[in-house]
């Protein structure tokens, strides 16, 4: 009888247990849409480049980036044993230092991003799908972790947490009003890209002058050094939110974005990257973005102004720029917002007048280097278009993408069994869910699908009744992500008591 009553109750469940079940899978990514912080790991980074030489832009840093500095020189020399771990870092870092100081600092900080939390010091994906300049330095990872340990770097980022606070609190509301006015200009609210996050990482140790913004799967992120002035580079932040924001969207028009792909041949010669020449979606993209940044910019241009603008942005090879930035004379009269016009936008581009203006273009010696870089090599495309295509609402369009990264073995499996398991809640499939969470966990090391596979396998087993199994994903969840806010709070949770979905019959 009992068994018999279990599965009459995982029946009536059903319906609404599996899409409770996704949608905090989503949400266990980000659970806000928007994160200023700061990160241990940077922090680490960043001071053992300043100790081994680094100082680019020292002169106008914040005060703070001195002050560390020094705390750190006096912790490598405070015993034998820091000495040495020093020494074999800065060797490290003098073996491998770029011609400009502003490649020095990129290849570090692609590098922490793909860095576990301290203490470890492990990557936290393939090597293979490490970025190229993160791969270069990646033997920096063993000597920077002695050097953490011999070197008490841990106590140095402890005694200015506070400083480090304060900062991101400076910083928040200037921040909030720059993406909530981006946000009502593009009548596009953030809130609904679940499974997405965007993070700005403020550190002082960096150069003012430059800022780092990376896209890794459907993380974005911008690694930002505050200077002496007290400003933030607003413009920069804002390139990358957009892309964020924006970016989902083309995923969505995949026949339209094709008709266009003859422009492709008109930009060939054009300075801009070699991306944006081989993938027509990467190229709209970018040109919608500069359109509206020509069209809201920080100060008040004059008409003529904006034109120059627009001609110097077509000039780099950015072709479509003028089409969008006429378009959003009217859609900044029209109440619809861009989720709704996006597509209607892409159908209206006359393809033969825009083949036409290109071929008239003059196009400049050198283009500005896009600021967003993708952190994983090209080869990675398929996870990535597959989660895109998840926190967009095509389960179906991510599970072929999946299966074809599995079946070519080209991209991480362990991802790829992650979103056929995130597919097979959509479905309602607990079986095929619960299958797919544990093949994923027996390939992968990547803490976040790690953490969640464990949090989701103990929702099942919870609605399951098989309570011992379900304490034990939660503690080897809470275990796994130590680190991630949302996979502590739900595996604490877990552990308190069963994992009940909505509408649970009493």
């Amino acid at each position: 009888m009992q068994e018999a009553s279990l599965v009459v109750r995982l029946r009536r469940w059903l319906g609404t247990a599996l899409l409770a079940l996704w949608v905090p899978v989503c949400l266990g990514q980000s659970t806000l849409k928007v994160s200023l912080d700061t990160n241990e790991t940077l922090f680490t980074m960043l001071a053992a480049m300043n100790y081994c030489g680094y100082d680019q832009d020292l002169g106008v840093s914040d005060p703070l980036r001195k002050q560390i500095r020094t705390e750190i020189a006096q912790a490598a020399e405070s015993s034998a044993e820091a000495k040495v771990s020093a020494r074999a870092l800065c060797q490290f870092y003098k073996d491998h230092e770029q011609p400009e100081a502003g490649r020095t600092l990129s290849q570090y900080i692609s590098l922490a991003l793909y860095t576990n939390p301290v203490p470890a010091f492990s990557i936290r994906t393939r090597e293979a799908d490490l970025p190229p300049d993160a791969g270069y330095v990646q033997g920096i990872l063993n000597p920077l972790e002695r050097f953490y340990q011999t070197a008490g770097v841990d106590s140095v980022w402890q005694r200015h947490r506070d400083a480090y606070t304060a900062l991101t609190e400076r910083y928040h509301d200037p921040l909030a009003k720059m993406l909530f006015d981006t946000e009502v200009y593009l009548k596009l609210a953030s809130a609904g890209y679940l499974g997405r996050s965007f993070t700005v990482y403020l550190d002082p140790l960096g150069a003012p002058g430059q800022t780092n913004a990376r896209n890794y799967a459907s993380d974005y992120y911008v690694v930002i050094s505050p200077g002496s002035s007290g400003s933030l580079k607003m413009d920069e932040i804002r390139h990358t939110y957009l892309h964020y924001l924006l970016d989902p969207l083309a995923l969505k028009y995949p026949q339209n974005l094709k008709r266009l792909e003859p422009l492709l041949d008109s930009v060939k010669n054009s300075p801009m990257g070699q991306g944006f020449k081989d993938d027509i979606s990467l190229l709209v993209t970018e040109c919608l973005i500069r359109a509206i940044e020509i069209r809201t910019p920080a100060g008040k241009p004059t008409e003529a102004q904006r034109e120059e603008a627009v001609n110097a942005t077509v000039a780099q090879g950015y072709v479509l720029t003028r089409y969008f930035f006429d378009v959003f004379k009217q859609f900044e009269k029209d109440p619809a917002g861009l989720r709704n016009t996006y597509g209607e936008m892409l159908t209206d581009i006359d393809l033969h007048k825009e083949q036409k203006r290109a071929s008239e273009v003059e196009f400049a010696k050198k283009a500005e280097p896009e600021l967003l870089h993708l952190s994983r090599p090209l080869e990675g495309k398929l996870l990535i278009t597959a989660e895109q295509k998840l926190s967009t609402g095509d389960p179906a369009g991510a599970q072929k993408l999946a299966q074809q990264a599995l079946q070519e073995k080209s991209e991480d499996p362990g991802r790829a069994l992650f979103i056929l398991a995130q597919v097979a809640t959509m479905n309602r499939d607990m079986q095929g869910a619960r299958d797919y969470f544990q093949q994923a966990l027996s390939v992968t090391q990547e803490p976040k699908v790690v953490a969640w596979s464990h949090i989701y396998l103990g929702r099942i087993f919870d609605l399951q009744e098989n309570r011992e199994a379900a304490l034990d994903h939660y503690r080897a969840a809470l275990t796994a992500g130590a680190s991630l806010p949302a996979v502590k709070a739900a595996a604490e949770h877990g552990l308190q008591q069963p994992y009940e979905p909505p509408g649970h019959p009493q």
